[in-house]
């Protein structure tokens, strides 16, 4: 039966990020599977909202979480064995953490955010995070699925500024000079694009040990953003809207499971049609 394909019982997720908008609702998706789900994430506020929120819609005894820095292999090591300390085996991983530059119009943060004035510093620190931490969970977990020959899913979580630029019109303030105008900082592109990459790399890498790598594209999610901000980027969109944050939860169990058995190497672009326009 289909719905077998998609029974993750006696599976665990390991996911990054896990404190954050969607990375709540992977949780979610994994849970409503069956999977036990290990959640991580740099902030122990965020890890204990993140927590009493699961605990109220699923089983707690299948959730579990640690605070783990993805740019600190010490760190991920030290989970890696608190993970085997419990008898359990990671058997789906979903790279999910990121930072993520919000768009402010005050001060330098709108000129720095600009191509011409943006500092190794602060390309260094989300590099770190969302591609060097996704290379450094997947090199240390990808390495104990492979180790044991039982398999797993290593699931990338990109964007649709993966296969697309990013439209900086959306951004744009009345009343500043062009030269002063925020934009989304090419970091982000970088890193989705990266991302990507990274997921054709691993696809082929462990596929002996019957390891499948794939990349999920999310378009924009609705998050309280203003008005007009949501009212611009509908327009962008063939659906003529932006994603509710549980719409990403069916597509989240299908790469996970064996219902995308024979998927493998590919970016699942959910963006509402906007990259086709």
């Amino acid at each position: 039966m289909a719905s077998e394909k998609f029974n993750l019982a006696e599976k665990s997720a390991l996911i990054t990020g896990g404190g954050g908008l969607l990375g709540i609702e992977h949780a979610s998706a994994l849970l409503e599977s069956n999977a036990s789900v290990i959640i991580t994430d740099i902030s122990e506020s965020l890890l204990s909202e993140a927590k009493k929120t699961l605990e109220s819609n699923f089983n707690p005894e299948k959730i579990i979480t640690f605070k783990m820095d993805v740019t600190d292999p010490r760190q991920i090591n030290g989970v890696a064995q608190k993970i085997e300390d419990l008898n359990m085996r990671v058997d789906i991983l979903v790279n999910n953490a990121t930072l993520d530059p919000k768009v402010i119009d005050t001060g330098d943060i709108i000129e720095s955010s600009r191509l011409e004035n943006f500092s190794i510093e602060e390309w260094d620190k989300q590099i770190a995070v969302g591609l060097t931490g996704a290379f450094l969970v997947s090199q240390i977990f990808g390495s104990l699925m492979a180790r044991d020959k039982q398999g797993g899913v290593i699931l990338n979580i990109a964007s649709d500024l993966s296969v697309i630029s990013p439209d900086q019109r959306l951004y744009k303030k009345d009343g500043l000079e062009d030269k002063e105008q925020p934009v989304k900082p090419i970091t982000y592109s970088v890193i989705k694009s990266g991302l990507v990459g990274l997921t054709l790399y691993l696809a082929t890498y462990w596929v002996d040990e019957n390891i499948r790598s794939n990349a999920l594209s999310p378009g924009g999610v609705y998050n309280g953003q203003d008005e007009e901000f949501v009212t611009n980027l509908s327009s962008l969109i063939p659906l003529g809207r932006m994603a509710n944050k549980d719409e990403y939860r069916s597509a989240i169990q299908f790469l996970c499971s064996d219902a995308s058995s024979y998927m493998n190497g590919q970016n699942i672009i959910m963006d509402g049609g906007r990259s086709i326009w």
